[in-house]
């Protein structure tokens, strides 16, 4: 096996093995990607599958845990934080990180600042046309923190060259972040985002039944000239009930109804008070325009049903089936069926 010679950039060495296919970065297994190309193809991936919100928490998450690994190897070398503030940046800037410096160190209160110029991510973010920086890299920093620190610390972007600075500036500082507990978070957010799209889609199909039920269960049927009949269906409520005296009062005049026949056939024998209501009403509305009203359909035991309230028919013509309510509305204007 060939081995290439090592190279070696501010203290950094780099080899590769060209018969095994490996690019070593200080003895590591390492791999090199083209940002702009094909690095922005894999964010662009992972957002169109998961959404923007979904995959800005999987970098921001793997961001974290991948710099924890980096912050506790120097935390067991014993290497403090001045010292991981010196080598760091040179370290990631040999790898293409771009260039940072770690600034306004306070051991006591565990703050610090990351001064960051054209790194990876930035350069990502700019070519995907994002006006928010990702939040991989701060991420990442945040866990190298914790690590050395022992505590988890969290960041916060001041500024950001996608907004037209020169540099990114972002803060760092203790906080009780988890970032599991982000992913469980994030997770019941996009549950209950699905939970009100479906209750969406049920009030609007429920909306369009109504609407169809309205029309449906409540038609008003020119059978001849002159009479219009009006089957009432089901149980009403009060909703119900007034929809239909208000459209059948505004249909009467259009149809030039001198006969209404109200079928009471389709009724539920459950009679509720909004139909018994219904009956009366209607009848009295349509004999106060002109329309005289024939009820049909009155069935033996919802005649006694009718009987144990207080709905008064006498007023009206009423006939045991609809044909014989329309041969008496005929009759009464000297026509019949032949």
């Amino acid at each position: 096996m060939t081995k290439e010679p090592e190279i070696n950039v501010g203290g950094l060495t780099f080899a590769w093995e060209m018969e095994e296919g490996r690019f070593l970065f200080e003895g590591e297994d390492a791999v090199l990607f083209w940002i702009t190309s094909a690095m922005r193809s894999f964010f662009d991936t992972i957002e169109e599958v998961s959404g923007e919100e979904a995959a800005n928490l999987v970098m921001e998450t793997t961001g974290f845990r991948q710099g924890s690994v980096v912050g506790e190897y120097f935390q067991n070398k014993g290497v403090d934080i001045e010292e991981v503030a010196k080598i760091l940046p040179n370290t990631y800037a040999s790898a293409g990180w771009g260039k940072a410096e770690i600034i306004n160190i306070d051991r006591e209160n565990k703050t610090l600042t990351v001064k960051l110029k054209n790194d990876w991510e930035h350069k990502i973010n700019k070519v995907q046309g994002k006006e928010k920086r990702g939040s991989f890299l701060p991420a990442h920093y945040a866990g190298i923190f914790s690590g050395l620190f022992g505590s988890t610390i969290w960041y916060e972007v001041q500024q950001s060259q996608l907004e037209g600075n020169d540099y990114t500036y972002i803060n760092y500082f203790p906080e009780d972040v988890n970032v599991a507990r982000n992913i469980h978070d994030l997770t019941r957010k996009k549950e209950a985002e699905q939970i009100r799209h479906l209750e969406g889609l049920v009030e609007d199909k429920t909306r369009d039944l109504k609407e169809l039920v309205r029309t449906l269960s409540s038609p008003i049927i020119p059978v001849l000239e002159g009479i219009v009949v009006v089957p009432l269906l089901g149980r009403y409520d009060e909703e119900r009930a007034d929809e239909l005296i208000t459209k059948t009062l505004t249909n009467l005049p259009e149809y030039k109804a001198s006969y209404l026949v109200l079928d009471l056939t389709g009724l539920d024998n459950d009679l509720t008070s909004y139909t018994a209501s219904l009956i009366e009403k209607m009848g009295t509305a349509a004999s106060l325009i002109g329309t005289k009203v024939i009820i049909v359909g009155i069935s033996a035991k919802l005649g006694r049903i009718i009987a144990n309230t207080e709905i008064d028919l006498s007023k009206f013509d009423c006939f045991q089936n609809l044909q014989h309510g329309i041969h008496y509305a005929l009759a009464q204007n000297g026509r019949r069926i032949v």
